[in-house]
């Protein structure tokens, strides 16, 4: 999920630092026969990017905050552990440069542009979310859960692997595959999961789920 959102990010970005560069300098744009200074609806493009940009970073930001307070009701679950400590590390670090990265734009938004204010105010505001939702669940919340109906991982992005359909697990390369009828794959890093937590995440699953239905392939091997 998170990887899909900063993917579309910067599909934003690239014709947003154009345009901006555009009106910024004040170029020629010849098919329109005018300049970028003197751009019609100017405004309304740069509050529409605004807005995009808002969009898709609120989508990112309300599915993080459902899903680490999901996951922090332990209770509801079969299972329930903190994710390990080398995730954790990499979720510290990702998060980090994505929150540099967007106030570095945001900065170099205004530096080319004072018309693209509105941007550089979105992306400072959720830069700053960012770092607030890392330094508020890195202790605990960030979770594993298994329940009769899915597995849910809940970090800087949300993995949620439904149990209904499923005909294998099994573990390959530091990956946990779930295959389903029709030919479907779904899978997450097996360093979700404590390595000390790793017997007790796999004998909670094979409970929610018919053996005589469901493959376990690899799952002993820590």
């Amino acid at each position: 999920m998170n990887s899909f959102i900063n993917v579309l990010l910067l599909v934003v970005t690239f014709p947003t630092m154009l345009l901006s560069v555009f009106v910024g300098f004040d170029l020629p744009i010849d098919f329109l026969n005018t300049t970028g200074a003197n751009l019609m609806y100017r405004f309304e493009i740069f509050l529409g990017l605004g807005l995009l940009y808002a969009i898709i970073s609120l989508r990112r930001s309300v599915r993080r905050w459902m899903g680490v307070f999901m996951t922090s009701k332990t209770a509801k679950f079969a299972w329930n552990g903190t994710i390990s400590r080398e995730r954790k590390q990499r979720v510290i670090l990702y998060t980090s440069i994505e929150s540099i990265v967007m106030i570095f734009l945001a900065f170099a938004y205004n530096y080319v542009s004072e018309q693209t204010l509105f941007i550089s105010a979105v992306l400072i505001f959720f830069a700053i979310e960012s770092m607030v939702f890392l330094m508020v669940n890195v202790k605990n919340n960030f979770r594993v859960g298994v329940t009769s109906k899915a597995i849910l991982v809940s970090d800087r992005e949300i993995i949620l692997i439904y149990l209904a359909g499923l005909r294998k697990v099994s573990v390959s390369q530091q990956t946990i595959y779930f295959d389903y009828i029709q030919e479907l794959q779904l899978s997450f890093p097996i360093d979700c999961v404590e390595i000390s937590e790793r017997s007790a995440f796999f004998t909670s699953l094979e409970a929610q789920l018919d053996p005589n239905r469901v493959l376990f392939q690899n799952t002993t091997q820590k």
